[in-house]
């Protein structure tokens, strides 16, 4: 039985999903897997992972000598996720419907921690990135693709949107080291930090 104090919902601002393969017409989640650098063997693990746009494609890559794992606060796409896991036999896939901010799947496991257009979501940024800190593995890199602050057809809104600077802010106070950060497609940015 869940904990009635964690709230787990659709989506934390009550925002609609764009379905998949409208999304795949500008962010295409199999290249940007590859450009950030995951590889077969790795441990992967997608912070708000909703349906598995990036989760899905993760445990191809990784294969079965890897395991992703997955956390969102959405019971039903936790569900959903699991049942398409099963349909297609993929076994390296861990979910849990819960809160990020109370979730450390296991301490120093993690090769890569992502975040997919989800960052600026959560209650408690900082508890966020200070769990990643736990699960990360000495050298593992840290990885946050999100909205830039600026007008776009699609997106949550401008207002809870982080600028570059502040989401860097966040990861460095959270003790990463920010590696990189550029704009990648029209409407993203991209900071890759290693622990």
């Amino acid at each position: 039985m869940p904990d009635p104090k964690e709230r787990v919902t659709d989506h934390p601002r009550g925002f609609c999903r764009m379905p998949d393969d409208e999304r795949r017409k500008w962010q295409n989640p199999e290249a940007i897997l590859m450009e950030i650098g995951l590889k077969a063997g790795d441990t992967f693990m997608d912070i708000g992972c909703g349906h598995g746009f990036f989760a899905l494609p993760a445990a191809g890559i990784v294969g079965e000598a890897g395991l992703v794992y997955g956390v969102d606060t959405n019971r039903v796409a936790i569900k959903d996720l699991e049942d398409i896991a099963r349909q297609k036999g993929i076994r390296n896939l861990k979910l849990r419907a819960a809160k990020a901010e109370r979730t450390v799947f296991y301490e120093a496991c993690a090769d890569m921690i992502f975040f997919g257009i989800d960052l600026h979501d959560f209650q408690d940024p900082s508890k966020v990135l200070q769990n990643a800190r736990k699960m990360i593995k000495p050298g593992g890199r840290l990885v946050d693709l999100d909205w830039k602050k600026e007008p776009s057809p699609w997106g949550p809104p401008l207002e809870i949107r982080f600028e570059e600077a502040k989401a860097q802010k966040l990861i460095e106070a959270a003790d990463f080291n920010v590696e990189s950060v550029k704009s990648i497609g029209p409407y993203h940015y991209l900071i890759i930090a290693r622990g």
